[in-house]
């Protein structure tokens, strides 16, 4: 007799529900991810993660456009996204991190700038997310939990900014940090793994390493840091802030 066609939905609450209580849970042989929790539960040597941090990033269009295929690169290395197969639609391709050009149609000025997941305060992908795999953090940081996405990709046709994309094939090389699996959602982390060590996210250190500002990272709510003394000075503008999402990442020259 064939199954009711809810019973597979339920299988798959009961499996989400069970698995959400194990904190180490295997991805594929040898690699294993820590549930990231988006409350204070995650710790690492800059302490526990509170709403008293609010990381964020800001974007000078006006660098040079070799510098974004650097940090697309370091995106690649460091997450293990790498290139996408030689017969994949284009339309497929992984979206962490993408150059977007932009054209002032009064004046006809052109700049080329990364657009990324914006990470924003009040993130639309959680909230038409499902199963509470979309998920946003006390310190901003906006993240996909692998192990409970079920490939709906509600958070994606939610996202105003087109920074989520699906994985629709068998992938390799991946990261012990940074699992990727067939059938999920994904987009940028802001390097999470780094961050939680004190470190900055792979893009911004690898244009630092070029002697390249063109990416500011740090916490927008410290007076002193470096990216809020910075946001106070020049006139900087976030992507869509009508929609209210409010974004962690502004951008200079646009």
């Amino acid at each position: 007799m064939t199954k009711p066609s809810n019973s597979i939905d339920t299988t798959r609450r009961n499996v989400v529900k069970g698995g959400a209580a194990v904190a180490v849970i295997a991805v594929a042989p040898g690699i294993t991810l820590r549930t990231l929790e988006a409350n204070a539960a995650v710790k690492g040597p800059i302490g526990p993660v509170t709403n008293a941090k609010r990381w964020g990033m800001l974007i000078d269009a006006n660098a040079p456009e070799g510098v974004w295929d650097l940090a697309i690169d370091a995106c690649k290395t460091e997450q293990g996204w790498g290139v996408p197969a030689k017969d994949a639609n284009p339309s497929t391709d992984p979206q962490w991190i993408r150059k977007v050009s932009i054209k002032d149609p009064k004046t006809g000025a052109k700049a080329t700038l990364p657009v990324m997941c914006q990470h924003c305060a009040n993130p639309p992908c959680v909230d038409v997310c499902p199963t509470g795999a979309s998920m946003k953090r006390a310190d901003g940081i906006v993240l996909v939990d692998k192990h409970i996405c079920i490939g709906c990709r509600y958070c994606m046709m939610a996202c105003p900014y087109s920074a989520r994309s699906f994985v629709h094939e068998d992938v390799s090389g991946q990261k012990p940090y940074m699992p990727r699996g067939k059938g999920t959602v994904e987009s940028c982390t802001f390097c999470v793994h780094r961050v939680d060590r004190g470190r900055k996210p792979a893009c911004v250190e690898a244009l630092n390493k070029a002697g390249s500002n063109a990416i500011m990272f740090g916490d927008l709510n410290d007076p002193k840091s470096d990216i809020a003394r910075a946001v106070a000075k020049f006139i900087t503008r976030r992507i869509r802030s009508d929609l209210g999402v409010e974004p962690g990442i502004h951008y200079r020259g646009i």
